[in-house]
């Protein structure tokens, strides 16, 4: 039994590693030009169906399909924070205006990953009215390249949409380094079973 527990220990550290990895499972996105980003500004981004970070039909995210669809138009869907050092936090405000003709109910905001927490309005956004998800990203551990996205589910057409935030994560040179060969690794014991008891 402590065999399992301690296999299923080691596959759950394995499984939050990879899902926080330094690319946020973006690795295969291109990164759009200032072309690109300036063409985006005033729209906002649909999930690709088969994009894993989108939360599954069913999920308890999910909106009812029997509330009537606005629509939901970003200032700008996309941030590039540029270059922060490892460790610092970065917080950036998405404003929105709900377009349509019908009140804009916000069921949840997931990002691709822990180190991306967003916050959303939890009362029902009139027609023509605005607001706002501010999303703090913590770059502790994740230098290099980074783009995290955020899926936010509501009662839009289309729906889910999507707003990222990217930008450089360099080493903090101030940072103490660990002396090499003293990184501590997981152990794992194997012991032999006794015969026939």
């Amino acid at each position: 039994m402590k065999k399992f527990f301690g296999f299923a220990f080691v596959a759950t550290l394995l499984a939050f590693t990879v899902a926080c990895n330094n690319t946020g499972g973006d690795a295969n996105k291109t990164t759009p030009t200032a072309g690109d980003a300036a063409a985006t500004t005033n729209t906002a981004t649909t999930a690709n169906p088969a994009d894993p970070n989108a939360p599954a039909a069913g999920t308890e995210n999910a909106v009812d399909p029997n509330v009537p669809k606005t629509t939901i138009k970003f200032a700008e869907t996309e941030y590039d924070f540029g270059k922060v050092k490892d460790g610092e936090k970065v917080t950036h405000v998405y404003k929105f205006t709900n377009t349509g003709k019908e009140p804009l109910v916000i069921n949840s905001a997931k990002g691709s990953c822990g180190c991306t927490v967003p916050e959303w309005p939890k009362d029902p956004v009139a027609p023509g009215g605005s607001g706002e998800i501010k999303v703090e990203f913590n770059s502790k551990g994740k230098t290099g390249q980074q783009s995290k996205t955020v899926t936010i589910m509501a009662n839009t057409d289309p729906n889910p949409t999507q707003i990222i935030i990217k930008g450089m994560v360099e080493k903090d040179p101030n940072a103490p380094a660990a002396p090499a060969g003293d990184a501590k690794q997981p152990q794992i014991q194997v012991q032999p079973q006794g015969g026939g008891k």
